[in-house]
């Protein structure tokens, strides 16, 4: 009766070496056979040269355009297919022109019901003085939800694509001062922005609450919100800035803002539409708080695009906040 092989033992054997070889845990061949370490590759300038030259030769016999037919060839169908693509592009563009309607004519497709009704019955169904208002955030309030989750999707895919890894940014901390970021002490910039930068965003403040009653509203506001807070942030710094604005606060925000506006306006599903009467009261038309819920979405809208502004620039400065 054989006696059963320790696995030292038979891993000793053909036997065993065979299954340690076909398992990949053993190259027969390591420490076998003889190995030298190969010196490096060095070309000496001789061969450089020469096969620079030959190089040169090859990319001017493959690029020259003044001997090469097919190249010359190439460029002159190229000339004539885009002189023709151009005047075919103006005859077809002076053709469309000519047949529009005359400016003022009654039939013209803008002259509808659908700006008749606008103007007719804005204030009435809307409760708001500004007509562009009511129609952006009531009559197409939809639309305008979509332009937000644009702006917003735009801004995670800024963050992204250009948004340090955690990993590479301590590496880079390592390697050079974040201070590089920080802009210089500037005793002018720094007074003139403790100045306005208030106004700004004060004024800012002022276009969102009053878009229902005049020129302005979430987008306008927001723009100047977030061009005062990029003007804060050239002034003072990361570090300062970055006690209240980071990149967190601008997600809850955005992320606050989107449901809010969403939220306040899924009414829509169930009144309008089906012209059943709307259980938010429109309010005096003219007053702060009119217009039903105008004010509150031009609140959010405006928060998304003071965000949105101002994460862009910081990504593109700095890649993070």
């Amino acid at each position: 009766m054989s006696r059963k092989l320790s696995e030292n033992e038979y891993g000793k054997t053909a036997s065993g070496r065979l299954k340690r070889w076909l398992d990949g845990d053993k190259d027969l061949f390591l420490d076998n056979v003889e190995m030298r370490p190969q010196k490096p590759f060095e070309e000496d300038e001789e061969t450089k040269a020469k096969r620079a030259e030959e190089k040169k030769r090859v990319l001017k016999k493959v690029y020259d355009i003044n001997n090469n037919r097919q190249v010359r060839v190439f460029e002159k169908i190229y000339r004539v297919s885009a002189a023709l693509f151009c005047v075919l592009l103006v005859a077809m563009l002076l053709m469309a022109i000519s047949q529009l309607p005359a400016i003022g004519e009654a039939e013209r497709p803008v002259n509808n019901e659908v700006s008749e009704r606008y103007i007719e019955n804005g204030l009435q169904e809307t409760g708001s003085v500004n007509i562009v208002t009511g129609m952006i955030l009531d009559y197409r309030a939809f639309d305008t939800l979509g332009e937000s989750h644009v702006l917003f999707i735009a801004t995670c895919t800024v963050l992204i694509l250009l948004r340090i890894d955690k990993n590479k940014k301590k590496e880079l901390e390592e390697e050079q001062n974040d201070s590089i970021y920080e802009p210089e002490n500037d005793a002018i910039l720094q007074t003139v922005a403790k100045v306005l930068v208030p106004t700004i965003v004060i004024f800012g403040i002022y276009v969102i609450l009053c878009g229902h009653l005049g020129p302005g509203g979430g987008f306008s506001g927001g723009a100047i919100i977030g061009a005062g807070l990029i003007l804060y942030l050239n002034a003072f710094g990361f570090e300062k800035t970055e006690r209240f604005f980071t990149a967190k606060t601008y997600k809850r925000l955005s992320f606050c803002a989107l449901a809010c506006y969403s939220l306040s306006k899924c009414y829509s599903f169930y009144t309008g539409a089906n012209h059943i009467e709307s259980v938010i009261p429109l309010g005096t038309p003219g007053a702060i708080l009119s217009s039903g819920l105008i004010l509150i979405l031009n609140i959010c809208v405006g928060i998304v695009v003071a965000g949105t502004m101002y994460t862009f620039f910081v990504m593109f400065r700095k890649g993070g906040y």
